[in-house]
């Protein structure tokens, strides 16, 4: 082998050994759990959700992570993490449309992340991110919403919105220099999504028949079996969107961040259970799979900063709170098909708040406050703004028809669960 070669040959060597870093490996894993979480939504708001209506809920979950990514590439990436490029310092800046580096650039990528892992596996693990939020969204207005409308919604609230404000901490905006802290993002992620959520609520209002005379009528999912699957593999893809947020391999982090996580899914399992057979005198399913989600959105903020201890009264605190929380909205009628604001939103706030109560070091629970309290201002009225445009324009409810006989059928052309043949 001449010299050259062998020098070739070296170079090359460092740059495999740049690119499959253990810590590029790890955050590509995190990234394709966090995709699968998309099916986890699928599966819970599909079980909960009335069999007429499947089809509707598996293509809103299914085109939903394509718009958050395609927005993302678009001017979410370039919109939460603008460097230098600010427009409005620590509130608003841009980078530019479209995302830098391309394949013809000669190592570019290895080199970024101080070569920890590649500017093409943080793009993507940010974009599913941002995918996550809209979803959340999805079931809370399910059963009732236009697909158009929503599919409008997801690109201005996913494509703008979610990476304009994400920018203010994890794009190192005035939050953060202001300390506040969201590991993984209990308000970031879950909150935001869970105030489009209730602004979608409250702009639609609930499905027909849901609150009869003071009453909360049950529409039965249809299918409990589907809705558990979805959960666990929620709590799978968690491992993932927790997991990744270490931005590194780092052994005893990550397995650290892993515990804590999966600690509060137990314990807000297990008070969900408890909180629910002491109000509606049953062993509750639905409110102990409500109440694994909860513990796991409540640690988000603060999985690396928190004891074991602390993330197992996180995550009872939370099971306890998506109980009450779902008990509060419908006596508001205040119709959450999936209870996801329950879970995002409250067990969101909860979580945050908790980092400036448990967190191990320096963590301000009056900062975490403000935190919150500048995400509630600008989420939320931004969110019912456009909800409120889209009631007034293009509408955001289907027909009453339509609503009764199943959106399968007249907006789809087929059922989740039967197969029509044409005689």
């Amino acid at each position: 082998m001449s010299e050259m070669t062998t020098e070739a040959a070296a170079q090359a060597s460092e740059g495999a050994v740049a690119l499959f870093t253990a810590n590029n490996i790890w955050m590509m894993l995190a990234t394709a759990l966090v995709f699968i979480m998309h099916l986890g939504f699928a599966g819970v708001e599909a079980g909960f959700g009335q069999s007429k209506n499947t089809v509707n809920i598996l293509f809103k979950n299914t085109i939903t992570p394509i718009i958050g990514l395609l927005t993302y590439l678009i001017c979410g990436f370039n919109l939460m993490y603008p460097g230098e490029f600010q427009y409005i310092s620590g509130v608003l800046g841009f980078a530019g449309p479209g995302i830098g580096f391309d394949a013809a650039t000669d190592g570019a990528s290895i080199d970024y992340a101080g070569a920890g892992y590649t500017y093409w596996t943080d793009f993507l693990f940010q974009g599913m991110f941002a995918a996550t939020a809209a979803t959340i969204v999805s079931g809370a207005i399910a059963e009732r919403v236009k697909v158009s409308a929503y599919m409008i919604f997801t690109v201005v609230y996913v494509g703008l919105v979610y990476p304009i404000l994400g920018s203010w901490k994890w794009g190192g905006g005035f939050l953060d220099e202001m300390g506040f802290y969201d590991f993984a993002g209990s308000t970031l992620v879950h909150s935001v999504g869970g105030w489009g959520a209730l602004a979608g609520i409250i702009i639609i209002g609930p499905r027909l028949g849901k609150y009869v005379d003071g009453k909360v009528i049950d529409k039965p999912g249809a299918s409990v079996p589907l809705a558990v699957i979805g959960v666990f593999l929620l709590w799978l893809g968690w491992f993932g969107f927790n997991g990744g947020s270490v931005l590194s391999a780092d052994p005893d982090l990550v397995s650290y961040v892993l515990v804590t996580t999966c600690m509060a899914a137990c314990t807000g399992g297990l008070f969900g259970f408890f909180t629910a057979k002491v109000i509606f005198k049953r062993m509750d399913l639905g409110m102990v799979l409500n109440g694994i989600l909860a513990g796991l959105v409540g640690i988000t903020a603060g999985a690396d900063v928190v004891s074991v201890t602390s993330s197992l009264i996180i995550g009872a605190v939370a099971g306890i709170l998506v109980v009450l929380s779902a008990v509060t909205l419908d006596k508001f009628k205040l119709d959450d098909v999936v209870g996801a604001v329950s879970v995002h939103l409250t067990c969101g706030i909860w979580g945050t708040l908790a980092v400036g109560i448990f967190g191990i070091g320096e963590f301000s629970f009056m900062t975490q406050l403000i935190g919150v309290l500048c995400y509630a201002g600008a989420a939320f009225p931004i969110a019912f703004l456009l909800f409120f445009i889209l009631k007034k324009t293009t509408g955001v409810r289907v027909s009453e028809q339509h609503e009764t006989e199943g959106l399968d059928s007249h907006e789809h052309g087929i059922r989740g669960y039967t197969i029509i043949f044409d005689e």
